[in-house]
């Protein structure tokens, strides 16, 4: 998995950019917010996020761990794919978004183009703890929230489903905040097998 790539700019869209890395081109799709900060710099480096399907290979790429922490976020709620948490980005700045679900104000939400009353309700539904209990890591980056996120990365490349690995490290982190990566990945086994 590619954590960010560091590179000259080489095209600059306010949907994509391509990253020259080691004289490979990677193309990465981009939202306004990355694109607004990577303007007239001539290297950067981008977080990365892959999704690889049967018929493509897609990079999506953020200026801030913040930004491609609440774009994991927004794809892992049914019905929120990509390209809308992309645009939900280029609509809200991720503490915006965070703030939006936090006091669960749907009108907000529902102002994003091709986002719905159902859809701004499950987004609510589905994140509203996440955000306010911190457990989703990096909108908050503490070393507890680095910590955490690190530990559900690794969990769920072992093959464990994302929503379960996210309670048990957010239980393991409750009990032990002073826990780093491999104790918490260490205490979850005990809950997850």
């Amino acid at each position: 998995m590619i954590e960010y790539l560091i590179g000259q700019v080489q095209e600059l869209t306010p949907t994509y950019l391509v990253l020259e890395v080691g004289q490979i081109g990677y193309m990465i799709n981009i939202s306004l917010t990355t694109f607004e900060q990577i303007q007239g710099k001539k290297q950067v480096k981008i977080y990365v996020h892959q999704i690889i399907r049967e018929d493509s290979f897609s990079l999506y790429g953020f200026y801030t761990r913040d930004e491609r922490s609440m774009f994991r976020l927004l794809i892992s709620v049914s019905g929120v794919g990509a390209t809308t948490a992309r645009l939900m980005l280029s609509s809200l700045k991720p503490d915006e978004l965070s703030k939006a679900i936090s006091l669960g104000d749907v009108q907000l939400l529902k102002s994003i183009k091709g986002i719905g009353t159902k859809t701004a309700q499950r987004i609510i539904v589905d994140l509203k703890d996440k955000i306010d209990k911190g457990q989703t890591a990096e909108l908050s980056l503490g070393s507890i929230g680095k910590v955490s996120q690190e530990a559900v990365e690794a969990l769920v490349t072992l093959g464990f489903s994302r929503k379960a690995v996210e309670k048990v490290v957010a239980k393991v982190l409750k009990q032990n905040p002073e826990f780093s990566v491999e104790q918490v990945i260490k205490a979850s086994f005990k809950f997850l097998t």
